[in-house]
């Protein structure tokens, strides 16, 4: 859908070529491509003209994230998947991995909710900038903890 399209994609890892050539081209007709990887991730956001239209956070902290949420369009043609993969050469090619569609409102609403607390944090949140360093994010006056605001609306797990 080019500058209409969107993507995205919380995984723990990105290391898959083929996902990243296709993600890299989705950004070249002008998909905007935002992504949270925890770890490792061999796509360089912000690139000209290559990965102009993807942005990428690493949040680390109390969380050892497993979570794995794709999310393609947006407005009534989007559509929310979870899944057991991480975007790695193993998982793509040698493993049996799992996704499947979120289709329940309020699951999307509580997924997209996550989401929108980590794409706002400040405080444990780094962006990963063009030539593969990571810089503190420092929007806003108010220090937003997604962890532990996650915590206190979802409680402790015992």
């Amino acid at each position: 859908k080019g500058a209409n399209g969107r993507i995205f994609i919380k995984v723990n890892s990105v290391s898959d070529r083929e996902v990243i050539e296709k993600l890299s081209y989705a950004s070249q007709v002008g998909v905007k491509v935002r992504m949270i990887v925890r770890g490792i991730c061999t796509i360089l956001p912000g690139v000209d003209g290559y990965t102009d239209n993807v942005e990428i956070i690493s949040i680390v902290g109390r969380f050892l994230e497993h979570s794995r949420v794709y999310i393609f369009g947006s407005g009534s043609d989007e559509e929310v998947f979870i899944s057991s993969a991480d975007i790695m050469n193993r998982n793509m090619d040698k493993r049996f991995e799992l996704a499947f569609p979120i289709t329940d409102n309020a699951c999307i609403a509580k997924i997209k909710h996550i989401i929108y607390l980590n794409m706002t944090d400040n405080s444990r949140a780094r962006y990963l900038l063009s030539d593969g360093r990571y810089a503190k994010i420092t929007h806003g006056g108010k220090s937003i903890d997604s962890q532990e605001i996650i915590l206190s609306e979802f409680g402790e797990l015992s």
